[in-house]
């Protein structure tokens, strides 16, 4: 199973793609298939049909995944998109950090 460096309700940047520019919260990771699910990112038109009675069908728009090397994480303290890095705090819990600003994430 691989490993990602973004996680559940980070604020990331699209880098590349028909979305290049946009920000959005991560609404769910898929490391076994190293994707993301970004709010209002990457959407796709799904045709449904009415299941139950009273239910509306029609087109609905939906998140699709996007491949996570094409996401940068934006650091909640300088506000710009940032690589991240790991460091040990004082217990000795590994935490992930900014390598722009060095603060905690």
């Amino acid at each position: 199973m691989n490993s990602l460096n973004i996680r559940k309700d980070d604020q990331v940047v699209v880098l590349s793609g028909k979305d290049k520019g946009a920000k959005g919260k991560v609404l769910s990771t898929i490391p076994s298939k190293g994707t993301v699910i970004v709010e209002k990112i990457n959407l796709a038109t799904r045709h449904t049909k009415p299941r139950k009675q009273g239910e509306a069908g029609g087109l609905i728009k939906m998140e699709s995944p996007i491949r996570a090397n094409k996401v940068m994480r934006i650091c909640p303290k300088c506000d710009a998109p940032t690589r991240t890095a790991y460091a040990f705090d004082k217990e000795g819990k590994k935490t992930r950090v900014c390598k722009k600003c060095k603060e905690n994430i």
